[in-house]
């Protein structure tokens, strides 16, 4: 039998953030993770601290942050991605697939290491979730700006177990 998610969390010695916590000034008029039927939508997350609030550091990929810091950040947003997962399906073992993770770097102009970036998040599902479940469909782009100068803002979706 394949080792859990969760267990696997713990085997890696990875502990989720508190779900996503958004500045009190802030609203947000949508769900960071929305159910339909097995489908579950997964809007776009930045790296956040234990207790769920967006950190740093922040910043262009190439000028501000090193490729090795944006990687580190775009496995910190999948952690996040991860913990409000967890939070709305109450457990990692409820996920059947990764369907799609849709990398978004905030890239100084010339910084063409996009999909080094985004590997942070790939490689993280398919060591929690195994090269089965965790294999996914991947885009990794360079934006002009992100939300709060965060480095990376990744979106997923993936499908429930039957």
């Amino acid at each position: 039998m394949a080792t859990s998610p969760e267990a696997r969390l713990q085997e890696l010695g990875l502990v989720l953030p508190a779900p996503t916590r958004v500045p009190p000034s802030v609203h947000l008029p949508f769900a960071f993770v929305h159910v339909v039927g097995r489908r579950v939508l997964i809007s776009g997350h930045g790296p956040t601290d234990a207790d769920g609030h967006l950190c740093g550091p922040f910043g262009k990929v190439g000028l501000d942050l090193s490729a090795e810091q944006a990687f580190d950040a775009a496995r910190a947003t999948a952690l996040s991605i991860l913990a409000d997962v967890r939070d709305v399906l109450g457990s990692l073992d409820r996920v059947g697939q990764w369907v799609r993770v849709f990398g978004m770097v905030n890239a100084h102009k010339g910084f063409t290491g996009l999909p080094q970036v985004i590997n942070g998040c790939s490689q993280l599902l398919l060591d929690v979730f195994g090269e089965e479940v965790g294999r996914h469909a991947r885009s990794a782009v360079g934006m002009a700006e992100l939300p709060w100068n965060i480095p990376v803002e990744i979106e997923a979706e993936l499908l429930l177990r039957d």
